[in-house]
C-alpha cells in the first residue's frame, strides 16, 4: 500500500530525521517560471547556514520540454551531484511517471495530487498537494489570471518550507533579493508562498525526514556561477577587447562582461564604455579579432564551447606560431559535433591542448571553482602576454552555468604582467641583437614590440608562413625547424609558470585520485567514502593546468596506481598523462563518467572497487 500522507492519512512518527544532508530535485517544465522559485529555495538554505550548491538540467531546443533542478545539501560541506534523490517534486506530467519510478526507496515525493503517483509505488513517502487549486484560490485581479501559472511553483516553495523546516523568514528574505524591488510581484509570491505552507501545515501533520536547519558553515560565503566569475576576473584582469559568438554555455560570460563594463568601464565624462566588445559574425571572427586586439597590445579574450573551438583553430594556430597574446574560455558541453548544448562534459582536453595544424601545444588552465574562475582569468590574461600565446581556461558547463556557494574573490594586488614587451629605450638597447622571433634570453620567449613604439627598427612583419629569427619570409626547413624547437622550449618554460596542483596525502596510501575541474567535487566525496566505508586511503591531486607542472610529476612517480577522473569516454587526461610520462603510463587507471549529468561519487567508488576487485583498467 502507498504511504499517503494527508490530512485523512496521518504520517505518524516516520523515520528519523536526516538533517541538512539530501539532494532535492524539482522536476518541472521548460518555460513555466520555476527558476526563480528553485533559486528562492537554493538561496534560502543558503542563507540559513547549510552548504549547498544548484544544478539546473534544462533542455536546448524550445520551451515545454522537461526541466530538472537539483539541490546538493550537506552539513559536510560535500556540494556535487548526488545520484540518489531524497525528495522529489513532481510539477510536470509528462515526466511524472518516468520521475516517480526512478526514485530510490523510501525517498519523499511531493506532487501535484492529479499525476496521482500513489498508483505508481507503494515504497515511498507521498505528500499530494492539490497545487492548481490553490492557484486559482489566490487574489489575483482578472489582468493577471495568467499569473496563477507561474506562481503555483512559489506555492510548491511553501510546502516544503513547512514539510523541511525551511525558515520562511529566509525564504521571503531569497523571494525579495530574487525579484529586486519588484513590489507587486514579490506581494504575489509571498502569498503564493504562505499558500502552500498553510496548506501543508494542515494536511500533513508528519513531515519530511529530510530537514534543515541552521547551521553556521555559510557565513560570509556568496553564491555565484562561474561565467559570472570569470567575466568579473577579465575585468579586474585588465582586458580591454572581448569579441565573441553566442553559444551555449559560454555567451552569459560574455554578456556578463558587457554589462560590469557599463557600470565599471564608462567615462564619466563622454558616457561611453572605455572597453571594446564585438558580437562578430562568426566564431571564425571573433578570434580574429581577439588575434588583432594582442597583437596590437590590448588584453583580450573570447568565450565559446567545443564547436566554437574546432571553428577557431586554424586561427588558433596561427596565434601560437605568430606568437600573439590571446585568451580563450572554453565552457566545455557534451559532444561532438553540436551534441547536447546543454548537458555538462570534460571533452575538449585534447582539442584545446593540442589544437593546431602541425605541432602545437598550448596552456590550459583547469578552474574547479568560482573563485577560481575569478582568479584563473587574471592569470591567463598574465600568461598570454608572458608565454606571448594563446591560453585556454577550461570551463565546463556545470561550473559555468550553474550556481555554487563561494569564498569571497581576493581583491588582485599585483600589476598586470606584461611580459618581454620593449618600448623605444629597450628596442635602442638590443637594437643590434633584438629580432622578433630570437631567443636571447634561453627560455624560448622572445622580445615583442607593440605598434606605434616609436623607433625605427621597433616594426616588425608578422606573418603564419614560414619565418626567420629577424621575421623575415623563408621556407628554409632549418629556419622552420628551429622556430618550432624554439616554440617548444617556450613551453617548457611555462609549466614553472602554470598553477601548481592542489595536493593532499593520507597516511598508508600507495595510490591516489587525480582530478581536475567539477570532477573535485565528487572524487573528494568519493576519496572519504572510499576511507570510512572501505578502509582504503587514497591520496588526492587536483590538475590545475597542462602541461604538467614538476610537482604533479613527482606526485605521479610516488603512487603504485593514479586513478584518473574525468568526464568523457575517451579518456582524453589520461591519454595526454601517458604521453607525457611514457615509463609510468601502466600506473593510469581511468574512471570516467561521460552521460552529461554532473559527475557523482558513487561512479568515483564504484569505478575504483572495480578496479581493485579485478576488474577493466
Amino acid at each position: 500500500m502507498s504511504t499517503v500522507h494527508s490530512s485523512e492519512t496521518p504520517a505518524g512518527a516516520g523515520p528519523a530525521p536526516v538533517v541538512n544532508d539530501f539532494s532535492l530535485q524539482v522536476a518541472t517544465a521548460n518555460g513555466s517560471g520555476s527558476q526563480t522559485a528553485n533559486n528562492v529555495l537554493l538561496r534560502s538554505i543558503f542563507r540559513m547556514g547549510v552548504p549547498v550548491s544548484g544544478k539546473n538540467l534544462f533542455p536546448s531546443n524550445i520551451q515545454g520540454l522537461p526541466t530538472w533542478f537539483t539541490i546538493r545539501a550537506s552539513r559536510h560541506g560535500y556540494i556535487g551531484r548526488k545520484r540518489e534523490l531524497d525528495v522529489l517534486v513532481l510539477m510536470n506530467p509528462e515526466t511524472a511517471a518516468e520521475d516517480a519510478l526512478s526514485a530510490a526507496p523510501g525517498a519523499s515525493v511531493v506532487y501535484e495530487k492529479k499525476l496521482a503517483v500513489e498508483k505508481l509505488r507503494d515504497d515511498l513517502r507521498l505528500f499530494p498537494v492539490p497545487f492548481s487549486e490553490l492557484a486559482t484560490r489566490l487574489p489575483l485581479p482578472p489582468e493577471q489570471a495568467k499569473l496563477r501559472r507561474l506562481l503555483v511553483n512559489m506555492i510548491y516553495v511553501g510546502v516544503l518550507s513547512d514539510l523541511m523546516g525551511i525558515d520562511p523568514v529566509e525564504i521571503e528574505a531569497s523571494i525579495r533579493k530574487q525579484l529586486g524591488g519588484k513590489a507587486k510581484a514579490i506581494d504575489l509570491n509571498l502569498a503564493a508562498m504562505r499558500s502552500g505552507s498553510d496548506f501543508a501545515a494542515a494536511a500533513f501533520p508528519g513531515k519530511l525526514p529530510h530537514r534543515v536547519e541552521r547551521m553556521g558553515a555559510t557565513a560570509g560565503k556568496l553564491i555565484i556561477d562561474g561565467n559570472a566569475a570569470a567575466a568579473l576576473g577579465c575585468l579586474f584582469g585588465g582586458a580591454t577587447v572581448c569579441t565573441w559568438y553566442p553559444i551555449t554555455p559560454s555567451s552569459s560570460l560574455c554578456e556578463t562582461f558587457i554589462d560590469l563594463c557599463g557600470e565599471h568601464r564608462t567615462d564619466p565624462a563622454t558616457g561611453r564604455v572605455t572597453a571594446s566588445i564585438v558580437q562578430a559574425e562568426d566564431e571564425i571572427a571573433s578570434i580574429g579579432m581577439v588575434l588583432g586586439a594582442g597583437w596590437a597590445g590590448a588584453r583580450a579574450f573570447t568565450a565559446t564551447s567545443g564547436p566554437g573551438v574546432s571553428l577557431m583553430s586554424e586561427f588558433i594556430g596561427f596565434g601560437y606560431y605568430t606568437e600573439i597574446p590571446a585568451v580563450i574560455f572554453d565552457v566545455q558541453r557534451v559532444g561532438p559535433s553540436t551534441g547536447l548544448p546543454t548537458r555538462t562534459m570534460q571533452g575538449d582536453v585534447l582539442l584545446c591542448h593540442t589544437n593546431s595544424h602541425g605541432d602545437g601545444r598550448h596552456p590550459v588552465l583547469f578552474p574547479a571553482s568560482p573563485e577560481e574562475c575569478f582568479t584563473m582569468a587574471q592569470e591567463a590574461l598574465d600568461l598570454a602576454e608572458r608565454l606571448q600565446t594563446p591560453v585556454f581556461v577550461l570551463s565546463d558547463l556545470d561550473l559555468g552555468m550553474n550556481n555554487w556557494m563561494a569564498d569571497p574573490f581576493p581583491y588582485p594586488e599585483k600589476p598586470f604582467e606584461r611580459g618581454k614587451v620593449l618600448d623605444a629605450e629597450g628596442v635602442e638597447r638590443l637594437k643590434e641583437t633584438w629580432g622578433r622571433y630570437k631567443d636571447l634570453d634561453g627560455d624560448g620567449i622572445p622580445w615583442r614590440t607593440v605598434p606605434g613604439t616609436p623607433h625605427p627598427k621597433a616594426a616588425y612583419f608578422t606573418r603564419g608562413s614560414g619565418h626567420t629569427e629577424m621575421a623575415g619570409y623563408s621556407e628554409k626547413p632549418g629556419d622552420y625547424t628551429r622556430n618550432v624547437e624554439r616554440l617548444a622550449r617556450k613551453l617548457e618554460t611555462g609549466r614553472a609558470l602554470l598553477p601548481p596542483p592542489a595536493t593532499e596525502d593520507r597516511p598508508g596510501a600507495t595510490a591516489g585520485l587525480l582530478a581536475f575541474g567539477t570532477s573535485h567535487y565528487g572524487t573528494t566525496e568519493a576519496r572519504d567514502r572510499l576511507e570510512k566505508e572501505h578502509g582504503i586511503p587514497l591520496d588526492y591531486l587536483r590538475l590545475r593546468a597542462l602541461p604538467l607542472h614538476a610537482d604533479a610529476r613527482e606526485w605521479i612517480e610516488r603512487h603504485e596506481v593514479v586513478y584518473v577522473v574525468e568526464q568523457n569516454r575517451d579518456a582524453q587526461l589520461a591519454t595526454l598523462l601517458r604521453d607525457e610520462m611514457p615509463g609510468h603510463a601502466s600506473r593510469f587507471v581511468s574512471v570516467l563518467q561521460y552521460d552529461g549529468l554532473p559527475l557523482d561519487a558513487t561512479t568515483v567508488v564504484d569505478g575504483v572497487l572495480s578496479h581493485r576487485s579485478g576488474g577493466a583498467r
